[in-house]
């Protein structure tokens, strides 16, 4: 196995920047979710998640959530 992997020739290369990429994404994903506001913050999560219009409530044999 690990000569097949030596005759592939820059395969560490591609796991090098896998790596790279995935830390790069994530901190970046983390540094937009710290710098959100916190009343924007309390505004999105006080949307409801579906909202049901009466003609679809009519028509929907399952009980609302």
């Amino acid at each position: 196995m690990n000569e097949l992997i030596d005759k592939l020739g820059g395969i560490k290369a591609f796991g090098i920047f896998s790596i790279c990429l995935f830390v790069v994404v994530f901190s970046a994903s983390m540094i937009l979710a710290f710098c959100l506001k916190k009343p924007f913050l309390k505004s999105m999560s006080a949307l409801p998640l579906e909202e049901d219009s009466p003609a679809q409530a009519k028509n929907s044999n399952t009980p609302p959530l």
